[in-house]
């Protein structure tokens, strides 16, 4: 059912972000590898040109449940993270967005 593997998947850019990031032992990946995960497990991204990389990045920076921590030891570019306050919920599937209180 090749249509149905290449149908965007009815996941925000938040959730496939969470996803990337605790799919790795350590918690956190660079924006490379959250890109590569995105392509290996939702084929729809693969051909769609370079938009959703955008979109990625945005989500990134504008929300407060990702969180920076620390640069990639090449010194291109920062590891990312989930947020302590949004992990649980993340880690049971919501992955709505939440902000933390300042």
């Amino acid at each position: 059912d090749e249509a149905r593997f290449l149908e965007k998947p009815p996941l925000s850019y938040i959730a496939l972000i969470a996803k990337a990031i605790l799919s790795s032992p350590t918690n956190k990946l660079n924006l490379a590898a959250i890109y590569k995960y995105i392509e290996d497990n939702f084929p729809f991204y693969k051909n769609k040109g370079r938009g959703w990389r955008n979109s990625v990045r945005h989500n990134l920076s504008l929300n407060d449940c990702f969180i920076k921590v620390g640069r990639c030891e090449d010194g291109k570019g920062n590891y990312w993270s989930i947020h302590p306050s949004n992990l649980n919920d993340f880690v049971h599937g919501d992955f709505r967005q939440h902000r933390r209180s300042r």
